[in-house]
């Protein structure tokens, strides 16, 4: 299989998995068994994570360096403590908000191509990852085996900006960074819609 064909395949499936992917789910999966397996697949399940995390993703390699690797590697493991701090029922301010501002925020950066210091980037994506994280902690089924669910999520994550990181390789090509832009875009319109929707059950 050429390179192509294996990005073509990539972007497939991450459509696919958008589209059958219900918005806001990911955090409201009470009731499931918990294990590993769950944990895997609770991230492609709800749209708002899914989009931010592809969106980490693709901001790495528009920004280059060790951006490429360390904002995947520091969204995951954030995550974690994040999802630590609400197993252990550490309150966060309006949560689902900051986690629908993450698609719109990182969208923005991904369509506009925003150039900011590698400190900065970091920070950001930390700070998005606390209460993705933190959403995560606080549902977790009571069935779930803590450990098991952690990992599979957070392995589903790195999976995700991998994805993500395959997309920005488009820039590669005639006419790739058009559609990454594009690609986006359309995330931080997914993100206008999650804000406009945490604002409504907020209000």
């Amino acid at each position: 299989m050429t390179a192509r064909k294996r990005l073509q395949a990539v972007l497939g499936l991450a459509l696919l998995s958008a589209a059958s992917a219900t918005p806001c789910l990911a955090h409201e999966q009470t009731g499931v068994g918990g294990g590993l397996a769950s944990g895997l697949l609770h991230p492609l399940t709800g749209t708002d994570h899914l989009v931010a995390m592809v969106a980490v993703g693709i901001w790495g390699a528009q920004l280059g360096g060790a951006a490429i690797w360390v904002l995947p590697v520091v969204f995951p493991l954030v995550m974690a403590l994040g999802a630590v701090a609400g197993i252990l029922k550490i309150a966060l301010p309006v949560p689902e908000l900051v986690i629908a501002l993450s698609a719109l925020v990182l969208g923005l950066a991904v369509a506009l191509r925003v150039r900011v210091p590698f400190a900065a980037a970091a920070a950001i994506v930390a700070i998005f990852a606390i209460f993705h994280g933190h959403a995560h902690g606080v549902e977790l089924p009571t069935a779930a085996n803590p450990m098991a669910y952690g990992c599979g999520f957070v392995v589903a994550t790195g999976l995700l900006h991998a994805c993500g990181i395959t997309i920005g390789a488009l820039a590669r090509w005639p006419g790739g960074e058009r559609l990454i832009q594009g690609v986006g875009a359309a995330i931080a319109a997914l993100g206008s819609y999650f804000v406009a929707a945490s604002l409504g059950a907020i209000a």
